[in-house]
């Protein structure tokens, strides 16, 4: 569920709540109050996961560059190895092991440097997003306190008695 739908729902809650004479207080429905939090709890850790799962894939690519890297180094050495009785192959051979594994290396820190990128601009949003939806709650707290303490102290009429 989405979080911004919860925070609503919460300060419906709040809304619908009674006031408690001559407090900043409310009598809030208990029930309904724990059933939003687990909401919220189960809501917010999701963003968490995909934050998560970024974070694996981008562990995942790497590993696969590093297997690429080290697999196109292996059939550099095996290369090179069948040519070793022409020195200037056996050089040329070294040579263009090296720049695979350099362009290899490169092409890893690249990936690399996109998935942290794409991490880190994922855990920002969802950062900015908690940090706003952390000052709508507590703007509709400060409302409700306010509102609160504007209104007159007056017992609000019992139900089923008449005078």
């Amino acid at each position: 569920m989405d979080i911004l739908h919860l925070v609503d729902r919460l300060e419906e809650l709040f809304n619908e709540s009674r006031p408690i004479p001559f407090t900043s207080n409310v009598i809030v429905d208990e029930d309904r109050m724990l059933d939003l939090i687990d909401q919220m709890r189960v809501a917010i850790p999701e963003q968490v996961k995909k934050a998560q799962k970024l974070i694996s894939e981008r562990d995942r690519t790497l590993a696969h560059a590093q297997e690429e890297a080290s697999r196109t180094l292996q059939l550099a050495r095996d290369k090179s190895k069948d040519m070793v009785e022409r020195d200037s192959i056996v050089d040329t051979a070294h040579s263009r092991a090296e720049d695979v594994l350099d362009q290899a290396q490169l092409d890893a820190e690249v990936i690399r440097g996109e998935a942290d990128d794409y991490a880190l601009e994922s855990l920002t949003s969802l950062e900015i997003e908690l940090e706003r939806l952390t000052n709508q709650v507590r703007n509709g707290i400060l409302a409700l306190q306010q509102q609160a303490a504007a209104q007159p102290h007056n017992k609000p009429p019992e139900s089923g008695s008449s005078d």
